[in-house]
């Protein structure tokens, strides 16, 4: 049984790697066709589809009784995506972080994580209507986003020219929008799937090992449902498409909080406790703010420096989570 998982793990990783290849390929496309910014894009489509590991989840968690993976996965993952995610990517390039992230994406997630904690200690527990609030709050954010979609001038393209003739033929292909769709929706499927893989993998070995419900939650659920958060985001930043790679980061842990963790209060009320949750919830906002004071240096770009800072972060939290209690 061991070797059956560790070989769909190995699957996992190759649809992972290729189906975001894909993905960013579509997700650029797309947006240069349709005059929409790739940050908005990123924020959107890419955001919510890499975020669909962590509502399936999430909201089998919460149906279930899981209250602490629930929760766990959705704060996890912000922290993941924040400290891990786009510290990895700033080292592979500058990030930069547009004006409008600045003044209304990233404050819209410094509320949505602010929100979690004040209505996560009020109540003891996410309530039903705490997901209303979270919804009521994402909707707003949509609408917003939506209003400034369109953009007048595109960024110019940095693809280099394909020598191999399938190469060619591909490059060809992608000037065609049905192609374009396709390869999105393709590559979207094969993320979901190999983040699937890797998740189950991954928990049946840290159950074999004896880790508590919060902690599997926090570490292997919430990184192995941002596998493809983390592998939309580098293979993004390494074709640079930095607009997909920050606004997918921005976009997913907003989704997280307000969408995810919304509906997952209204399938059952997920205990709250000051003990545990209270402290990831913490970690998970200072990310958020962490990440909104380093994208006002250095012209507003994430560069080496900054991932350098989000990843000694990340690991001073693993260490935390297996100090003993």
């Amino acid at each position: 049984m061991l070797y059956l998982w560790i070989f769909l793990i190995a699957v996992g990783l190759v649809l992972l790697v290729k189906g975001a290849d894909f993905f960013v390929d579509g997700a650029a496309g797309i947006a240069a066709k349709c005059r929409i910014s790739p940050l908005v894009i990123g924020l959107t489509v890419v955001a919510f589809g890499t975020s669909m590991p962590e509502l399936a989840v999430s909201v089998t968690s919460a149906a279930t009784g899981s209250a602490d993976l629930s929760i766990g996965n959705v704060v996890g993952s912000n922290i993941a995506n924040i400290l891990l995610i786009l510290g990895f990517s700033a080292l592979i390039c500058k990030l930069p972080v547009r004006r409008v992230s600045l003044v209304l994406d990233i404050p819209v997630l410094l509320l949505a994580s602010l929100l979690l904690v004040v209505l996560g200690v009020w109540g003891g527990a996410l309530e039903w209507w705490d997901g209303l609030i979270f919804l009521a709050v994402f909707a707003v954010y949509m609408v917003f986003l939506l209003r400034g979609a369109r953009k007048g001038e595109q960024q110019p393209s940095e693809e280099k020219t394909p020598r191999s003739r399938l190469g060619i033929w591909y490059a060809q292909c992608k000037q065609r929008t049905w192609f374009l769709v396709l390869v999105t929706v393709l590559g979207l499927g094969m993320v979901v799937g190999g983040g699937q893989l890797l998740v189950e993998g991954a928990k049946y070995v840290a159950r074999a090992a004896g880790m508590s419900e919060r902690v599997i939650g926090l570490t292997v659920v919430a990184v192995g449902t941002s596998l493809p958060e983390l592998v939309t985001s580098v293979v993004a930043a390494a074709k640079k498409q930095t607009d997909i790679a920050v606004g997918n980061i921005i976009g997913s842990n907003i989704f997280n909080i307000l969408f995810i963790a919304g509906i997952s209060s209204l399938v059952a009320p997920l205990e709250f406790r000051l003990t545990d949750n209270l402290i990831d919830a913490l970690v998970a906002l200072a990310s958020a703010l962490l990440l909104y004071l380093l994208a006002m240096f250095d012209g507003h770009r994430l560069g080496r420096a900054a991932g350098i800072v989000f990843l000694l972060g990340y690991a001073a939290y693993y260490v935390y989570l297996f100090l003993p209690a």
